[in-house]
């Protein structure tokens, strides 16, 4: 092809947005710290999703609306740095393509090379060895290897070239990926998306394949297996999502279904779900398990069978519910506060609202005794996406407006949604706290009777003034910055300055990283709790503490949060 239309370019960007469905799972492998944290490819994912439910429907024939409206899509389910990062790739291409009927080659490179100035624009303190890099390098290179005869195809082919020759060098040029043996998660994961593209421009578009984590007919994951040593999700990371539930009666060739193998079914519903449930009883199956994706999993399942029951439940709406007071299943008390909500928005704005990401019943009564109005959930494991900010941000009803983050891999994420708002009534302005000791220590310094600069300037400050660290366990072995990991202990990690220590015992793990974090100077250490630990532990911990910092104010409370068993401020 010398040219492609609008909806041939809506077929590459479906076929890109499906490969990487196909193998996120790999792409959250290649994680480098060994923590329970390893979602690049889950973010990744949920943000090209959404980019493809913007276009599926869509009939345009001009590249310029098909590109627009899948950058629209990303940029609102964009998921963590990769995520955003993604996203704004996207929104440069779409850009490149700005009032296009059909691109060439050398105009869909120099979209490419578009893509890369506003996702390098988009980041602060770009850091190279990472989705960064292949954008720029196989954007670049493709932008000096096209001509005037090149075809679509030959321009995919050397921009997938390219992106994977950039991929294998990332460990060269960000140490601790090659200290550690991986590749860098980013990078993979758009690899990945452009292996669809350029798959689907000779014709073979790729489908969703539920079975892809088994048969993997992805050329970026051909490498050597060690080299690719990383750390998959843990199994307790269940998220909200859908509670699907539903009997098969399962069927034979003849009616064109799959011969069914338990294990293979078993490991598919796994890798795409948590909290599963399978039993079989002759030629009937029961299923229950927690997804992001119901469809996914219904789609799959009826290759085997018929269904007889099917019940979804959204466990976010019922999350919703508990926190309202009202029973997990009492859709009405939801749609009862929509129309609340909707009273409120007629109100006039109010001056100021604070949003902060939070996970676990403690963390969340710290922030609102502090004044909070819209708690986000989210962490480590879940990153909150730029639509679930920008409702958070409407919701508050406020001319200013102030987002506390609490996680470095939140921030874009935050930032971005500001800038959906920039022509709306309300200035939303992110602190851009990394720890959850920090958040709480800004929200302290909110005063209504302060001007909106004088409050952004006073909260943000206050971050300087919060050394952070957490104890969470490893859930494999390897080496980093001279420490030795291994799976199942526990680790004490001063934020953004690596890993104290790894031993067995957790609470060894806190008291190497209290005393790691306190110096002369320090007069107050915050230890919250994590859902492992009970009220008399705490206790212990706090007269332990007590007699090695005697001098300092001591405030152990429960957070409750997941993950992480203490996560400790000290100011």
């Amino acid at each position: 092809m010398k040219t492609i239309n609008g909806q041939q370019l809506k077929q590459l960007f479906l076929s890109g947005a499906n490969n990487l469905y196909n193998h996120y799972p790999e792409i959250d492998q290649l994680n480098v710290f060994p923590v329970p944290d390893g979602d690049t490819g889950m973010n990744m994912n949920l943000t090209l999703t959404s980019g493809a439910k913007e276009i599926q429907n869509k009939n345009d024939e001009a590249v310029s609306t098909i590109s627009s409206a899948f950058s629209k899509g990303l940029l609102m389910g964009a998921r963590g740095n990769s995520g955003v990062i993604t996203s704004q790739i996207f929104r440069g291409i779409a850009q490149g393509m700005s009032d296009l009927n059909s691109v060439n080659a050398i105009q869909l490179a120099q979209s490419f090379v578009k893509g890369k100035e506003v996702a390098y624009k988009a980041v602060m303190r770009p850091v190279e060895g990472t989705i960064l890099t292949v954008i720029r390098e196989s954007s670049s290179a493709l932008a000096e290897a096209v001509k005037k005869d090149t075809t679509i195809e030959e321009a995919l082919d050397i921009l997938l070239k390219e992106a994977k020759k950039s991929l294998e060098h990332t460990p060269e040029l960000l140490p601790i990926l090659k200290e550690v043996g991986v590749v860098d998660s980013g990078g993979a994961g758009l690899c990945v998306v452009i292996e669809g593209m350029q798959s689907a421009s000779h014709g073979n578009f790729i489908e969703r394949n539920d079975n892809a984590s088994e048969e993997s007919v992805s050329t970026i994951f051909q490498t050597p297996k060690n080299e690719y040593a990383g750390a998959k999700l843990s199994e307790d990371e269940e998220g909200y999502g859908y509670c699907t539930q539903f009997i098969l009666r399962l069927g034979k060739p003849e009616d064109g279904k799959k011969p069914f193998i338990e294990k293979k079914f078993q490991n598919f519903l796994s890798s795409h779900g948590k909290s599963l449930v399978l039993v079989r009883d002759e030629d009937i199956v029961k299923v229950h398990v927690h997804t992001l994706n119901p469809g996914s999993m219904l789609n799959y399942a009826q290759n085997y069978g018929e269904f007889l029951t099917i019940t979804i439940e959204n466990m976010s709406e019922e999350h919703q519910n508990i926190q309202n007071g009202d029973k997990a299943t009492d859709m009405a008390a939801n749609i009862a506060r929509s129309k609340e909500t909707k009273k409120e928005e007629d109100a006039p704005l109010k001056d100021y609202g604070l949003v902060a990401v939070s996970s676990g019943e403690g963390l969340d009564e710290m922030f609102r005794e502090l004044g909070v109005d819209v708690l986000v959930s989210g962490g480590q494991t879940m990153n909150p996406s730029t639509e679930d900010f920008v409702k958070a941000i409407e919701k508050c009803h406020a001319k200013n407006v102030f987002i506390l983050p609490n996680n470095s891999n939140i921030v874009m994420a935050a930032s971005q949604a500001c800038d959906v708002l920039e022509n709306s009534d309300t200035k939303a302005r992110v602190i851009p706290s990394k720890t959850i000791p920090q958040g709480l220590v800004s929200c302290m310094q909110f005063s209504p009777d302060m001007g909106s600069d004088e409050v952004y300037d006073a909260m943000k400050s206050a971050l300087k003034g919060v050394t952070s660290g957490s104890v969470t366990y490893a859930i494999k072995d390897t080496d980093i910055e001279g420490v030795h990991i291994t799976k199942d202990f526990y680790m004490a990690m001063k934020d953004g300055k690596g890993i104290v220590s790894c031993v067995k015992d957790k609470y060894e793990a806190l008291y190497a990283l209290v005393k790691a974090l306190v110096n002369d100077e320090s007069s107050l250490l915050t230890i919250l709790l994590g859902e492992d630990i009970k009220e008399k532990e705490g206790e212990k911990i706090t007269s332990d503490l007590q007699k090695l910092f005697p001098n300092i104010d001591l405030d152990v409370r429960s957070g409750g949060q997941p993950i992480y068993s203490f996560l400790v401020g000290v100011e």
